[in-house]
């Protein structure tokens, strides 16, 4: 059994522990109700611009830009956004796990051909994929200690320019989306070749398609929205990660605040275990040596 000051140095380092996981939860809440707001914001514009993109490559011969055309799959580029902090739940750890699934099930062949390439967002992913010798094409690290809308745009350049010079094929994207505080839900969405009929829900049920008149031509607003729309959806990526990985992180503290003080109170009754136990003793031993003096006399 624990000596009373091992009970004690224990109960003192658990409520260290959780002064820091309450501080934590404290500015993942600050920082999550600012990415909240972020997020918000920008999905009507990414649900807009891309219903706008489906409607144009609907009703026109969409021209070969880079982004738009269709070939056949020999070389797949996987984007996986990850945190570049732990300390978050699971929130890591699901997207990793799905990104090796769907490499291992979905394109086990082109990795075996060395046609697949990973873009690694956040050193969480970077490493991990990194000290296993997967094929890691290029590495993005602490991007969400100052995320801004450039970061978005390289990262798109970078892929835009493989996808340009047939190095990639087909471009996926996986990613923590933002439901909730307590919920994130972990998605694989294609980025490229943009796929027409993909959009939002809220974009299918929003209006049907209706003939427009287009000044310029359907074509130049295509070749110009295109750029536009595939950096936005990096950048709504971005955020939706980056909020539930703040979302995550105060509920992980939150969830080791509250073990934290069912430690403390099982730790206080062993305490009290442990020191009236010792009373006991130390009240047996002054009866006992009574006695023994009674019995001398």
């Amino acid at each position: 059994m624990a000596t009373l000051r091992e009970i004690r140095r224990r109960i003192v380092g658990v409520k260290s522990t959780q002064k820091i996981t309450k501080a934590m939860k404290m500015v993942a809440a600050a920082k999550m109700r600012r990415a909240q707001e972020s997020i918000v914001a920008a999905r009507p514009y990414a649900r807009t611009i891309a219903e706008m993109l489906r409607h144009l490559t609907a009703k026109t011969e969409a021209p070969a830009y880079p982004g738009l055309d269709s070939r056949p799959v020999k070389r797949v580029a996987l984007v996986i956004v990850t945190a570049d902090r732990g300390m978050c739940g699971a929130f890591n750890s699901n997207i990793i796990r799905t990104a090796v699934n769907r490499i291992e099930e979905q394109y086990s062949q082109f990795t075996a051909g060395g046609n697949l390439a990973l873009y690694c967002v956040g050193r969480k992913g970077t490493d991990f994929f990194s000290k296993r010798n997967y094929p890691v094409a290029s590495k993005y690290v602490g991007v969400f200690s100052g995320l801004n809308f450039g970061t978005a745009r390289s990262i798109m350049r970078e892929l835009v320019g493989a996808y340009e010079r047939g190095e990639i094929d087909l471009v996926e994207v996986i990613y923590n989306e933002f439901k909730n505080a307590v919920q994130q839900r972990v998605i694989v969405e294609q980025l490229m070749p943009v796929p027409p009929s993909t959009v939002p829900v809220e974009a299918k049920k929003s209006r049907s398609l209706v003939d427009y008149i287009y000044e310029p031509s359907s074509a130049e607003i295509i070749s110009a929205l295109v750029p536009k729309h595939l950096n936005f959806q990096m950048w709504r990526i971005l955020l939706e990660s980056n909020a539930s990985e703040q979302g995550a992180r105060m509920t992980a503290m939150e969830n080791a605040s509250t073990n934290a003080r069912d430690l403390i109170a099982a730790l206080q009754l062993s305490y009290n275990k442990a020191r009236q136990a010792s009373i006991t003793k130390e009240l047996l031993e002054i009866v006992s040596g009574a006695e023994a003096l009674k019995q001398a006399s």
